[in-house]
């Protein structure tokens, strides 16, 4: 148990802290005790003082980021914490962190670590200009204002260049990868921003990462993570309910043709850049890119789902031999540039990394034409790309050699606090613990301290179709118009599939488009950050009303407080789609032990997704809203109690009257706030 030179134990400091009159309420104007945050902040610095492993779901409201934050800070010891996004890191590191820091008076330094793909690489922005994909104005324009800025950044972040579109072609040119980066031999290896961030992250004393970062590292050891967490006492990761999703995409492996096109792209580049004549750099990049569009044609149109089973020798629907051929043309073709690329490679680094880039896809090209490894599943995921992908199943396996390395000495002593506003929907948040390998860590669940009982009702439609039925998203663009007139937008549409997101969207453009009394915002037209910011100034006072109708990411992590927000209308139960393959491998596997799939997972599944759409809602005390459920099973079947047992208990809405008059209200409190204000 560590304790300070008072006498104070690492909980005695923490509670002092938080106390009505402590260091938070003397310098945040705005902060007020909660206990659920105390109760929080107090288990994870018992955590933190004993070692182990501490999993909280900490309800929306409690305020869990101070609760982590100011044990870790009061510790003494190195801290990383990890995010889901790298939205959050920059919240942390440029708007908690000081702020926690300057409150409690603390020498800390922190530091903030993101992936290679989020800093500006100096050396492949000087190469830029010679890339075929760079020859209209927009793109030497965009690139001119990246060279601009790259005079003054002092830390290469591209989260600083305003007006940077994330979704770019240019960024990949701007930055590097595992595969592209030349390491020491770089000629800006020196002033390398990723460099400069990991040697900030080795000396600073809190390090915030993501866990994407934490993963990618967890696979290959080169992230600089790999001399960084041992130095560490205490890691923290925040959104834990992501980490299952993360860590199998960054522990299995995977081929793509976008891989192969770009090997073959930079190898014209670089050849024609620093060895023309030497090589016939058009043939050896005409082969690369041979090889992966007849790999990619094969394969046809994307099925529905975009994923294709591979459960033997080849995926479903193809001939055993015909498949291997056409992976063995991939490897002749990334053997054949390897040798070229041997020819030169004393010229410049750059041809070495080259020829380790297809020499790595020829060596995963080899992988995926032995059997699938145990315990992991192969599919293939279809879109303008095409994947090969073998992942594991969950993470556990990982998680308790690599993270928590239970029979390591290094290792014990070292805490581990995991936690999140929705982990699962039983006792032992078993959703989460299962999957993780954390069976044996300490359990804690804190209520929100919001009064949803009256904050919030939800309503289920009973007399609307059935959610297989080719009008159920028609019936839902119908219901949400007819609200969110009433409302004057103010509305969030979740889907579960892309299909009922084009459905709905559409029908509500051709609904408000003449009368032009709300405007309809659609996932994917402007940039996720853009998208939430059109969303919060079009809902505010005096303003053009939005619906916003989204999917998949939109579901958590969206925080609209206030009146912008007042309905979240969710089409349809978020069960995992059963032809999925890695929902299928997951399925079979439980089956297999003589377990019910659908009650072990693809109902807790539903009820966790659930609760994330549901709490996009009620954001503060003073929040008032309506959820809408346009899924008539979850008033009419038995597992439909044990979904809603999942979520805040709200008011019940059993009619469409009471719901008109519930949105009546609505509007009522809406302008006696404004008036009052």
């Amino acid at each position: 148990m560590r304790v300070s030179q008072a006498g104070m134990t690492l909980q005695d400091s923490v509670l002092e802290v938080f106390a009505e009159g402590g260091r938070l309420t003397m310098v945040i104007e705005e902060f007020r005790p909660r206990q659920g945050q105390v109760d929080m902040a107090l288990a994870i610095a018992r955590t933190l003082e004993n070692g182990g492993a501490l999993v909280v779901e900490a309800g929306t409201g409690i305020g869990k980021t101070f609760a982590y934050l100011v044990p870790a800070l009061l510790s003494g010891g190195r801290v990383l914490v990890s995010t889901a996004t790298k939205a959050l890191q920059d919240q942390l590191f440029g708007r908690d962190l000081p702020l926690l820091v300057k409150a409690l008076g603390l020498p800390v330094r922190i530091a903030l670590l993101k992936g290679r793909s989020s800093y500006l690489c100096l050396h492949r922005m000087a190469l830029a200009r010679q890339d075929s994909a760079v020859r209209d104005t927009l793109s030497m324009r965009a690139l001119g204002k990246i060279e601009h800025w790259a005079l003054t950044t002092a830390t290469g972040d591209l989260a600083e260049l305003k007006g940077l579109d994330e979704r770019s072609p240019l960024i990949p040119l701007v930055t590097s990868t595992r595969e592209n980066c030349l390491g020491s031999q770089c000629p800006q290896f020196r002033a390398c921003h990723v460099n400069l961030a990991r040697r900030d992250a080795l000396a600073a004393d809190i390090v915030v990462i993501n866990h994407h970062l934490f993963f990618a590292d967890m696979a290959v050891r080169e992230s600089g993570m790999a001399e960084l967490l041992p130095t560490v006492n205490t890691v923290i990761f925040d959104e834990a309910h992501q980490l299952n999703e993360i860590g199998v995409q960054f522990l299995g492996r995977f081929v793509t043709t976008g891989q192969l096109l770009d090997c073959a792209r930079d190898i014209l580049a670089t050849g024609l850049s620093l060895a023309r004549g030497l090589v016939d750099w058009n043939e050896v990049a005409a082969e690369l890119e041979l090889a992966s569009r007849e790999l990619r044609l094969m394969v046809g149109s994307p099925p529905a789902g975009g994923k294709i089973r591979w459960l033997s020798a080849a995926p479903d629907q193809f001939n055993q031999d015909d498949w291997r051929e056409l992976l063995s043309a991939v490897a002749m073709a990334c053997e054949n540039a390897a040798k070229a690329l041997e020819h030169v490679a004393d010229t410049a680094p750059d041809f070495v990394r080259l020829k380790e880039r297809v020499l790595g896809i020829k060596e995963g090209i080899a992988m995926f034409l032995m059997p699938c490894a145990a315990g992991s599943v192969r599919w293939l995921d279809v879109g303008a790309q095409l994947r090969l992908v073998e992942s594991p199943l969950n993470i556990a396996s990982a998680v308790q050699k690599k993270l928590l390395q239970t029979e390591s000495q290094e290792a014990s002593g070292r805490s581990w606090v995991f936690t999140s506003a929705t982990l699962g929907d039983d006792a032992q948040l078993s959703w989460f613990t299962e999957p993780c390998g954390l069976a044996d860590a300490e359990i804690l669940k804190v209520q929100s301290p919001f009064n949803y009982a009256e904050q919030a009702g939800i309503y289920v439609p009973r007399n609307f179709p059935k959610p297989a039925d080719p009008q159920h998203s028609h019936a839902v663009a119908e219901l949400v118009a007819k609200a969110a007139s009433i409302i004057s937008g103010r509305t969030l549409v979740l889907t579960t599939t892309l299909k009922a997101l084009r459905t709905i969207s559409d029908a509500l453009k051709v609904q408000f488009n003449a009368s032009q009394t709300v405007e309809i915002l659609v996932q994917g037209q402007l940039p996720k950050r853009e998208l939430m910011e059109r969303f919060r100034v079009g809902n505010g006072d005096g303003k053009l009303g939005c619906i916003l109708v989204a999917s998949a990411s939109f579901w958590e992590g969206i925080d609209v407080p206030g009146e912008a927000l007042q309905m979240v209308v969710i089409d349809k139960l978020p069960f995992p789609p059963p032809s999925d393959p890695m929902v299928e491998a997951r399925s079979s596997q439980l089956e297999q032990q003589g377990k019910s799939a659908f009650n072990s997972y693809s109902l807790p599944e539903a009820a966790v997704a659930l609760k994330q759409g549901a709490g996009r809602l009620i954001r503060r005390e003073s929040d008032q809203g309506l959820l809408v459920v346009c899924d008539s099973r979850l008033a009419s079947m038995g597992y439909g109690k044990r979904l809603l047992a999942a979520l805040p208990e709200m008011k019940t809405i059993a009619s469409e009257a009471e719901f008109l008059d519930a949105l009546d209200q609505l509007t009522k409190s809406s302008t006696t706030d404004s008036n009052q204000a």
